[in-house]
């Protein structure tokens, strides 16, 4: 026979728990003996075991005082409907735990993983943290506002990469941010990006081109702020020139 605190400490839980347990009807409370000490027997601390890890795994006190009192067969179904709870909450942990693994880089929780391998290849290639981070964004953006754009989005950007010369104008692009705009390498890289445009058919005056790429970074670059308006301009002037020959 035990005492309370030999029960308690069988069970790994207090005296205080023991009490709360008689208290509220869940562990039956024996007479004291001649000596005037209650003794608990081996099945009170069997008992007692299966409320504590019940009680551990989250399942109510009312229904374990129901299930303490079912048929063997309910009690073994009710074990295995508690298991598939617990296993539940244990995938939506996990999930938790790879989202909050991927907070350092925020790209991972919001775009899709074509995008994510693009910026990627963006940190091989060399090109600053600065300005992944800055076209993350606008993918971010792009995803919010005009998701229907993405899928072709997403396949110009990998083949841009595949360019030798589209890699080496974004080294440069990357680069320019820090350039005064008087600087004569500006002017350079305007002649160069705009040579790119027409090999590409591509017009900076128009959305989903270099623009929109960029548009976060001459938001923070004088340099690229008039790169952009110099090429738009001349995108500008082409079509005018087209629709009135």
């Amino acid at each position: 026979m035990l005492t309370i605190s030999q029960l308690a400490a069988t069970a790994g839980v207090t005296v205080r728990t023991v009490r709360h347990y008689h208290q509220v009807g869940l562990l039956p409370e024996p007479e004291r003996d001649a000596s005037g000490y209650r003794r608990y027997s081996a099945q009170a601390a069997v008992d007692l075991i299966r409320i504590r890890t019940l009680a551990d795994a989250g399942v109510p006190l009312a229904r374990i005082d129901a299930l303490l009192h079912a048929q063997q067969a309910e009690f073994a179904a009710a074990i295995t409907d508690i298991d598939a709870e617990l296993q539940r909450k244990i995938d939506q942990l996990t999930q938790h735990r790879h989202r909050i693994a991927e907070l350092d880089s925020g790209e991972r929780l919001v775009l899709p993983p074509e995008v994510v391998a693009n910026l990627d290849r963006m940190r091989s290639l060399g090109v600053s943290e600065r300005t992944v981070l800055l076209e993350r964004d606008t993918w971010i953006l792009m995803q919010a506002l005009d998701p229907d754009a993405m899928e072709q989005g997403i396949r110009d950007k990998t083949a841009s990469f595949d360019d030798p010369e589209t890699v080496r104008l974004y080294l440069l692009c990357d680069q320019s941010v820090d350039w005064d705009p008087d600087d004569p390498r500006v002017d350079q890289l305007i002649e160069e990006l705009d040579r790119w445009e027409l090999e590409h058919e591509r017009d900076s005056s128009r959305p989903g081109n270099m623009e929109l790429a960029f548009s976060r970074v001459a938001e923070a670059s004088p340099a690229w702020r008039r790169i952009l308006d110099v090429l738009a301009d001349r995108g500008r002037r082409r079509r005018t020139a087209v629709s009135d020959s």
